[in-house]
């Protein structure tokens, strides 16, 4: 028997098998392009996702016969939607979270809701990046797609549609399209209301690890599934990734790494703080039942080293070999930290500043600047950001004391170092880097009975691979310098915006 999770990112999807002690049997990946129709908007082909996941889900499920999925779980990308006719097709590309286009429609929210009361329902602080704004938008600019639409669907539940299955989607990625009442568990009359929309073009909302169904005839065949395997709502991908890291308790947060930078942590409680929504940091339901997590994130994780990958070093991609050129390019790094301020702002900023006019800065440069001295200047950028954000949650009442890696950026020693150095804070690097799989597996084998809670599979299976702890010396050098840091945005935030 196996557990599979099937995970639906922003450039690629994957769906990876796990044996019910938490140990990978098989995994496939399959990459799929961003589209950008005009400057600021990006979109995905819904249709090649789709096709995407059915093909990594069969040649996944083909590897494991002889341990046959007998229930599965799907993560999802937060925010990104397709509008649907009533036979489940596309009718538009996937609208994903760092396309600009909705941005009009903050102030338009301003008009008919306070900031406050909308946060104290939806959780999520008022932003451009929602699904709720992507839908208004479609409904003014594309009034024929918004018309023929019978349903507006996120990946998971768009994937349960595909599969033949009553479209549903849980409550963590249903909170990030700022629709859901979070402490009631439904769609929000008052907001849905707000926005004119009916409930019935949304899939039903459920808890994380609920069954929507089993896969049968020609469904399991397509999908490449045993007949009667079970589906299960999994869940956002990062509070997914916080499941499979064993995030399950206060002060403890995740840190994932990839494309995008997230730092997730867990609360018993939902929190609703002021600073919380002046800083545009979402609390919601977590997909272990009773949590929540908030989740701050900077859009120009991973993908900025990739920028520098591409634009600065083509000669190390061609020396590199068959060895990793990241490898290679951190290889240059200094062990010190850097006099180097980068700002992180290559593309719309995420939390704390949700600016989508900011733009990207490297200061500090000399003739004698290295190129290693860049390199590691744009880590130091990315974890600074991120360590505004930590801030902002210790301002909260609510510090987090340690850090799970999670993502391909925990599988560099290097990285990981600078984190805790920079953050002052432990950072585990865990044993199983696919941690969203894995929680979103762990929600399927709950559903079915092979663990008793999520929580107790998620203590039991997540393992730390390597600890790494602040180094003093670097630790009280990253301090005075983030402090500086702290002064770049708000300095130069009005000339950013005029360029």
């Amino acid at each position: 028997m196996s557990l599979l999770g099937i995970d639906v990112g922003t450039t690629g999807c994957k769906a990876v098998a796990f044996d019910e002690d938490g140990r990978l049997l098989a995994s496939a990946y399959r990459e799929y392009p961003l589209r950008f129709p005009r400057p600021g908007w990006i979109e995905l082909d819904s249709e090649r996702v789709m096709a995407s996941c059915r093909e990594v889900v069969r040649e996944t499920a083909g590897k494991v016969r002889r341990d046959p999925v007998r229930a599965f779980a799907v993560s999802s990308q937060g925010e990104a939607f397709t509008p649907v006719d009533a036979r489940g097709r596309a009718l538009h590309g996937a609208i994903v979270t760092f396309d600009a286009r909705a941005a009009s429609f903050v102030p338009w929210w301003e008009k008919r809701i306070p900031r406050r009361r909308l946060f104290e329902i939806s959780g999520m602080p008022l932003g451009s990046i929602y699904t709720a704004n992507k839908i208004l938008w479609m409904r003014k600019e594309r009034p024929d797609v918004f018309r023929r639409a019978r349903g507006f669907y996120c990946f998971e539940d768009l994937l349960f549609r595909r599969m033949g299955l009553p479209p549903t989607i849980d409550f963590s990625l249903a909170a990030r399209t700022m629709l859901l009442d979070v402490d009631r568990g439904r769609w929000s009359p008052e907001l849905l209301r707000i926005a004119h929309l009916e409930e019935d073009r949304l899939a039903r909302p459920v808890p994380s690890g609920s069954v929507v169904g089993e896969l049968r005839g020609k469904a399991a065949r397509e999908w490449g599934l045993p007949e009667g395997v079970v589906a299960v709502t999994g869940g956002h991908d990062q509070p997914c990734g916080a499941l499979g890291a064993g995030v399950v308790d206060d002060r403890v947060g995740t840190y994932a790494t990839g494309t995008v930078e997230c730092i997730t942590p867990a609360f018993r409680k939902r929190v609703v703080h002021p600073k919380l929504l002046e800083a545009n940091i979402a609390c919601y339901p977590h997909v272990v039942p009773g949590l929540f997590v908030a989740l701050t994130f900077n859009f120009t994780g991973g993908s900025l080293l990739k920028w520098y990958r591409d634009t600065f070093a083509e000669a190390q991609r061609k020396a590199a070999g068959k060895r990793d050129v990241y490898d290679l390019i951190l290889s240059e790094c200094p062990k010190e930290p850097t006099s180097l301020f980068v700002l992180p702002h290559f593309t719309s900023t995420g939390t704390p500043w949700f600016d989508t006019e900011s733009k990207g800065v490297i200061a500090g440069l000399r003739l004698s600047t290295t190129r290693g001295e860049v390199v590691k200047a744009i880590l130091e950028g990315v974890t600074y950001e991120m360590a505004l954000n930590a801030s902002v949650l210790a301002d909260c009442g609510s510090p987090i004391e340690s850090f799970r890696a999670i993502g391909g950026g925990a599988k560099s020693a290097l990285w990981m170092q600078l984190k805790a150095d920079l953050l002052g804070k432990p950072v585990h690097a865990m044993r199983v880097s696919e941690a969203v799989s894995l929680g979103t597996a762990i929600l399927a084998g709950t559903a079915v009975g092979v663990y008793p809670s999520a929580r107790s599979a998620a203590l039991e299976l997540s393992k730390v691979e390597r600890t790494y702890r602040p180094d003093p010396k670097r630790a009280k050098v990253y301090r005075e310098r983030f402090a500086r840091y702290r002064e770049l945005y708000p300095t130069l935030r009005t000339w950013l915006h005029s360029i």
